[in-house]
This record gives C-alpha cells, sequence and structure tokens, in this order.
C-alpha cells in the first residue's frame, strides 16, 4: 500500500507555484534602468531643494549640430522615447530627454503645477547643457507644454512637433470639475487590472510589451511613498485640466507639425461621462485637423490605425517623418 501510495504521488503533477507578488518600486522609478545614462540638475522650488533627471543622447551619427528636446506625456516618462532617440542620434542629432518634475525619476513636489513653471524648468535646463536652440517634440501632455514653451521661448525654439497632444479641446466645456482632494483619492486607489485597461486604451493595437507600463504603475502604487506620488499626479492632472493651450494655438510662430495617430479617443474625464457626452470627446481625426488650421504654416501627418502614442505603436512612420522635418 506504501509503495502504491508512493507511485501515485511521484506521477502527480506538481502543483502550481504561487505567483510571487510584484516587488513595489519606488515612485521616483529607483532602479528602473533607463536606455541612456540619467543626470539630475537641482531645480530649487517654493523653497523646496528639487532635482529634475534627464538624459542628454549624443549624435551616434555624422553630428548635424542640431539639438531635439523630446517632452514625455502625463501618464509616462523620459525612457519609452527610447526608439525615437535612436532615430534621431543616428540621424545626427543632440537628444535631450527631461523628465519633467512630478514624473519619472524626477523630485515628486507638492508646489503648484502649472505649464509655465515646466516650461521655465525645461528651459533651465536648456541654458545649463549651454543649448541656446532647440526643436521641442511634445507627446500628449507634453504636447501642452511644447505649445507653453513655444510661446513663452520663441527665440529658442527653432521647430514644434506636436505628437497627439492632449488640450487640443478645452475639458472644461464638458468634463465636470472634481476637487483636487477627489482627483487625489482617485489617484491614490486604483486596481491592477483598471490601470492595464487604462493604459490598453492608448494603443489601437495591443502588443504584450506594452503591458510594461501598466505594471510600472501598478508597483509604483505598492511602495511606502506611493501617497506623495499620487498627489503630484493629482495636481498635475489639475494642471492639464484647468490650463487649456488650444485657445493659444494661433498664436504660435515657429514652424510647426502635427502628427495624430488617428484611431486615437484619448480625453480627461473618461470614466465620469456619459457614453453620448464621451463620444464627443477626443475625436483626434477631427482635433487634428482644426489645430493644424489654428497653427499657421502648420503641417499635419495622419498616420492610420494608430492610436495614442505613434512614436511606439509605428515607430518606423513616425520617426521618418520627424527626422524630415526637422533636416
Amino acid at each position: 500500500m506504501l509503495l502504491a501510495l508512493l507511485a501515485t504521488l511521484l506521477a502527480a503533477p506538481p502543483e502550481t507555484a504561487a505567483a510571487a507578488p510584484a516587488e513595489p518600486l519606488g515612485i521616483a522609478l529607483e532602479g528602473l534602468p533607463y536606455p541612456y545614462p540619467v543626470k539630475f540638475l537641482p531645480v530649487p522650488i517654493d523653497g523646496q531643494d528639487l532635482r529634475m533627471a534627464f538624459m542628454d543622447v549624443p549624435p551616434s551619427g555624422p553630428a548635424n549640430g542640431k539639438v531635439v528636446v523630446l517632452l514625455h506625456g502625463k501618464n509616462f516618462f523620459g525612457a519609452y522615447w527610447a526608439p525615437t532617440i535612436e532615430a534621431l542620434s543616428a540621424a545626427g542629432f543632440r537628444v535631450v530627454v527631461p523628465d519633467q518634475i512630478g514624473f519619472g525619476k524626477s523630485s515628486k513636489a507638492d508646489v503648484h503645477y502649472t505649464f509655465e513653471l515646466l516650461a521655465s524648468n525645461t528651459k533651465r535646463l536648456l541654458d545649463a547643457l549651454v543649448i541656446p536652440k532647440a526643436a521641442i517634440v511634445g507627446h500628449s501632455m507634453g504636447g501642452m507644454l511644447a505649445v507653453r514653451f513655444a510661446l513663452m521661448y520663441p527665440e529658442a525654439t527653432a521647430a514644434l512637433v506636436l505628437e497627439n497632444p492632449i488640450g487640443l479641446e478645452d475639458y472644461r466645456e464638458k468634463v465636470p470639475y472634481a476637487s483636487l482632494d477627489a482627483t487625489y483619492r482617485t489617484m491614490l486607489t486604483p486596481t491592477k487590472d483598471g490601470l492595464e485597461r487604462f493604459y490598453r486604451s492608448y494603443f489601437a493595437r495591443w502588443r504584450d510589451e506594452y503591458g510594461q507600463f501598466a505594471e510600472l504603475a501598478w508597483r509604483q502604487t505598492l511602495g511606502g511613498e506611493w501617497p506623495r506620488a499620487a498627489r503630484a499626479s493629482a495636481l498635475t492632472y489639475d494642471m492639464i485640466y484647468t490650463q487649456p493651450v488650444v485657445q493659444d494655438l494661433p498664436r504660435l510662430r515657429v514652424p510647426a507639425m502635427l502628427v495624430i495617430g488617428q484611431e486615437d479617443r484619448t480625453t480627461l474625464g473618461r470614466g465620469a461621462l456619459p457614453k453620448e457626452v464621451l463620444a464627443t470627446l477626443g475625436q483626434y481625426p477631427d482635433l487634428g485637423k482644426r489645430a493644424a488650421k489654428a497653427i499657421p504654416g502648420a503641417k499635419l501627418v495622419e498616420i492610420e490605425s494608430v492610436g495614442h502614442i505613434p512614436h511606439l505603436e509605428a515607430a518606423d512612420r513616425f520617426n521618418a517623418v520627424l527626422v524630415e522635418f526637422l533636416r
């Protein structure tokens, strides 16, 4: 009987090991490697000694003497520009990629966030690097920041590229206002499944590799410092809602290009709006055309079957039109 029992146990498949719990990730992405070396610029704000992370990538191909600044979106950080950095560097450009204060590897500060503040921080970085003029490329929230930078520092803006920028409509017209405290409470307690659904909405064609962004976002919520990052996230959401830039597009006076993924439907307030109202927001095929008409002399590039992040979902096409325009 013992031999029979032993034989049965040996023949039985081993029990599936329980999945190891996710390892918490610090809110400054400590230990997460970036594609290029990261440096820090001291940025004092409101009596706080803060640090702004950035990558400064030299040309890998024959240098053309030009500089490109890449500005990230709200729910991302500088590292997601890796394919674009590689293409620009190979084409001879020097590429500067900051993590804005409140994002990525930079300090998560409790300050009054404005696009003017982020633009002045970016200009401070360029001054520290002795870069008098650069092409400014902004994705999503980074597009709103790029518009503000070009308006504040036209003499330092060689060209402007807006990749699926948010803020091409004034969300206040249809999205109900949420108090900072209410937004903070929402940011403080996300679910893992909710974060994955959120990031999936950015892409027209999901690939497993995109899951890393949801996973990294989830791991940050597991650490002891997460409330501080959630507060910064709420503050920057409030900045986007209360500081539209769409009305400023006609004031731009620099060479400009819009690159618009045609499947994008990104908008603020997605979880708080009736379907019939939501259907009228984030209509990027129309928003892109309207913005191109508003910006004097702007070029419009429409990329079919692509969502909110062409530089990831259609990297070759995006990089080709970007390099051609900047040259």
